[in-house]
């Protein structure tokens, strides 16, 4: 009973740390692996045995050991199922002849120049129990590997799935995954066997049962997919088949005399595609494994990790010349490989940075290698050490290499204007963040009018974003995420063929991402897309009943264009109807985002001929203040008469601003107000802002957060109000 105990207790130890580790790398930009592999070996002699012995010995007994094997053994059973199920064959339909000259080169070379690096390694690390052949192709394959879940990932967060570059990763990773599982098949039949010779039977049986489950076991499983279609659903009784069908093809071919993964990732890869079948099944199977079982793999690699081993200075010497040989194998072998199939440099490059990723299928091969004696613990900390730097790397010179400014973003370009001529660029855009299409109508239609139709032409961009929320998960798959977009723009486009009057429809083009961060991204296409501005709604934050916290405040925070957050006290799902916004009050205090307010309400005011604006003015003493900062003073007088006949300005004296505000609000349809301590809507010291003003005022509320003065939201207003200046004299003559 104590032992059972002593397990749940590392069980509970093991998940909590590799959790707040991931989620540190998550912080980072890297990817969850990293943090559950650095949470394993600190758990092991690498770290917690080093600084605290006595309690790491107490707490990791060796008693204890076997069963954190038995659990890492049966999560590695159901992870390599997922892998299996979600090897999409559709990966393999993009540039295949590339993509396979590329895989099997980037295969070839890392393989050969690790085998060659066997012939310095086995004299010092290993010992005469192990062939050399084992030895070589062991070291050849941990120096093949890509990690096909690790780069999708990778793959999906950046939104190049959609790119001649994302598309031949995936399938040269597909290829690549499929071949080094083959190589790491034979490496452990020779293994087994102790020699070439003896390891053919093995070969044999294993490539028997192959074919037996390409062709018997495939016609069985489509009987499963039919089923589905009919059922809608996977009941108990039939995952509990599925899961009877994972062991037992693990078991085969574990008695078949290669390893127990292969006989799950093999019934994974010849189950039918069908998308709802496999969505749920991986729904069903992959929470447990990812959360529960897999850190306990992490834990048990960590527990034989032991970077105490490189003691001497020309053994951290060796350290760098496995990675190097790595890194220089996989990204040399498949740039030459891409250059000469005809990719040119940059995306060759990022290739080669992609194909470079490791991570936990590295781990996987390694902790095999060691299990069978074939590669000793220096060699096995050696190893691991080159997974998490090549795994580490891979995000930051992908960025380096590719740009995300290079990857062109999911935007339906606009219509042309008669055949043959093109419409001119957007001279204003909007970006609006949209959560839920279904419930942001009147968000868009804000946008619209402050957009405009009478004003040089102008863009309305509703961004969709797509949040990823872990690593491996079924959704995070390049496929499904490709479908979840194309969910996404079709409720989008339902929301845009909603809009009236139906004119406004052409300023609407739509950017559908995925990501891992919303606020963050939000911010990067707002400068990427050069955004005018960014308009939210706003919501409730989870954990802060500030309007202006969560999401809404992040994205004020960090977004390097303008900011208006809409604050709507009867629902963000009520339509913005022009007749419902005539009367607008802009409360001002003279700094740079109450000149933001008064730009936008100007635009709303230029865009409606029935719109009336109150610039409200506080005087807190009897100093004189000037009414207008001097740039928007400037800009004010070059308004036309028919503007600024509209615009009444209306000082008071009062101590207090924000309650002149709310009264003032309660005879108007929409408020625009910056963030300023005048209004209770001021940046605190750690980023966030107060709301005081969202809380009470009495009408609809947009506040402003300005970014740049350089920004000009009235440019175009004032470019088309002095054109129809000089087109009216030219009228009266003709007439």
């Amino acid at each position: 009973m104590h032992t059972v105990v002593l397990v749940l207790v590392e069980v509970l130890i093991v998940i909590g740390l590799s959790r707040l580790m991931g989620l540190g790398c998550r912080f980072i930009k890297q990817p969850l692996v990293i943090g559950e592999i650095i949470a394993g070996i600190m758990l092991g002699p690498s770290l917690f045995g080093l600084i605290a012995p006595d309690l790491a010995a107490n707490l990791f007994p060796a008693e204890t050991i076997p069963f954190l094997n038995v659990l890492s053994q049966v999560g590695l059973i159901f992870f390599m199922f997922l892998i299996g199920l979600e090897l999409n064959p559709k990966y393999l339909s993009g540039n295949l002849e590339i993509a396979i000259l590329t895989s099997h080169v980037s295969i070839l070379v890392p393989f050969s120049l690790g085998s060659l690096l066997a012939l310095l390694l086995y004299p010092m690390v290993s010992n005469s129990s192990v062939a050399f052949t084992a030895f070589a192709l062991f070291l050849g394959a941990a120096m093949s590997i890509t990690a096909f879940p690790v780069l999708a990932r990778i793959i999906t967060e950046n939104n190049l799935q959609s790119t001649r570059l994302g598309t031949l990763a995936l399938t040269c990773a597909a290829v690549d995954d499929v071949t080094a599982w083959c190589l790491l098949a034979l490496a452990i039949a020779v293994t087994r066997t102790n020699s070439m010779a003896g390891a053919i039977p093995t070969i044999l049986y294993s490539l028997l049962y192959i074919g037996f489950m390409v062709t018997a076991g495939r016609w069985f499983l489509q009987r499963l997919s039919s089923y589905y279609d009919r059922a809608g659903r996977i009941n108990q009784f039939v995952l509990a088949g599925i899961y009877m069908g994972v062991v037992a093809s693990a078991l085969i071919t574990e008695l078949i005399g290669i390893h127990l993964i292969f006989g799950a990732f093999l019934l994974g890869a010849v189950m039918p595609k069908t998308p709802g079948l496999v969505g749920e099944l991986a729904h069903k199977t992959e929470d447990f494994v990812l959360t529960f079982l897999l850190p306990i793999f992490f834990a048990y690699s960590g527990l034989r990790t032991q970077i105490g081993l490189l003691n001497r200075p020309e053994l951290w010497l060796l350290c760098v010349a496995v990675v190097a040989v790595a890194i220089i194998g996989k990204y040399c072998g498949t740039y030459v490989a891409a250059r000469v199939g005809g990719i040119e440099k940059r995306e060759a490059a990022a290739l080669g940075w992609l194909m470079n990723t490791r991570g936990l299928t590295e781990l996987i091969v390694l902790n095999i290698g060691l299990s069978l004696g074939v590669i000793s613990p220096l060699l096995f900390t050696m190893l691991v050490i080159m997974a998490l730097v090549t795994t580490f790397m891979t995000s930051p010179l992908l960025e380096w290499t590719y740009p995300k400014k290079l990857i062109k973003l999911d935007v339906m370009e606009p219509p042309t204007v008669e055949e043959g001529t093109q419409m001119a660029s957007p001279t204003y855009r909007i970006l609006v963040p949209v959560a839920n299409p279904n419930t942001q109508k009147g968000l868009m239609q804000l946008a619209i009018a402050i957009a405009g139709t009478k004003l040089p032409f102008a863009a309305v961009h509703p961004l969709s974003l797509i949040q990823l929320e872990e690593d491996y998960v079924f959704e995070s798959t390049p496929a499904e995420a490709e479908r979840l977009i194309q969910e996404r723009r079709y409720r989008l486009e339902q929301l845009i063929q909603s809009l009236e009057p139906p004119e406004v429809r052409q300023l609407v083009h739509p950017i559908i991402r995925t990501t891992n961060d919303v606020a963050r991204e939000t911010a990067q296409i707002g400068k990427l897309d050069r955004a005018d501005l960014i308009l939210l709604g706003w919501h409730r934050p989870a954990f802060s009943r500030n309007r202006l916290g969560g999401r809404v405040g992040q994205i004020l925070t960090q977004a390097p264009v303008d900011v208006a957050v809409f604050v709507d006290p009867k629902g963000s799902d009520r339509e913005f109807d022009n007749r419902f916004y005539e009367k607008l009050l802009v409360p001002y205090s003279a700094n740079i985002h109450d000149d933001l307010a008064l730009e936008l309400a100007i635009r709303l005011l230029s865009n409606s001929d029935n719109r009336q604006l109150t610039v409200l003015r506080v005087m807190q003493d009897e100093s004189v203040k000037s009414e207008f900062s001097y740039e928007l003073r400037n800009m004010m007088d070059q308004l036309p008469s028919s503007l600024r006949d509209r615009i009444h300005i209306e000082i008071v004296a009062s101590p207090d601003p924000i309650q002149v505000a709310v009264q003032a609000s309660a005879s108007v349809d929409l408020t625009i107000a910056g963030t300023s301590r005048a209004w209770g809507i001021e940046r605190q010291t750690l980023g966030r802002y107060t709301d005081q003003l969202a809380v009470q005022c009495l009408s609809s509320l947009l506040i402003t957060r300005r970014y740049s003065k350089l920004t000009s939201h009235l440019s175009s207003v004032l470019t088309n109000q002095s054109q129809e200046e000089d087109l009216a004299p030219s009228s009266e003559t003709l007439s």
